[in-house]
């Protein structure tokens, strides 16, 4: 898998962390709005993370009108929802080397940074 930077343009979150990282030229930005995450990826992603779950954005807000919060979501159930609407997939996600980093908890993004700067 390919250096790779997910993020959505419209998140500031997603702009501070793009800013804080100072990825390297050979990290592709990946703006998921405009190009979504392909099948390819999250099964990495979930390779990595060990369930389709662990990727799923709870706070998108498509989660509460569709009233998803209040059904239980199976592993493909999840699957399909990461590839069908780009706001579904916890992000930013940062491959890099092999090893992704997905979310923009302190622990996650400290590790990104550690591993880009060590490059």
């Amino acid at each position: 898998m390919e250096n790779l930077f997910i993020y959505l343009e419209s998140c500031t979150t997603c702009q501070r962390i793009l800013k804080e990282l100072s990825l390297p030229d050979s990290v592709r930005l990946q703006n998921t709005k405009e190009h979504p995450v392909s099948l390819e990826q999250v099964e990495f992603l979930k390779e990595q993370s060990g369930s389709y779950e662990s990727l799923f954005n709870r706070r998108a807000q498509l989660y509460r009108s569709r009233n998803l919060h209040e059904k239980e979501l199976s592993e493909n159930d999840y699957k399909e929802l990461l590839l069908e609407h780009y706001t579904f997939l916890k992000r930013p996600v940062l491959i890099f080397n092999g090893t992704a980093y997905i979310g923009n908890s302190k622990k996650v993004v400290a590790a990104a940074q550690t591993a880009v700067a060590n490059d």
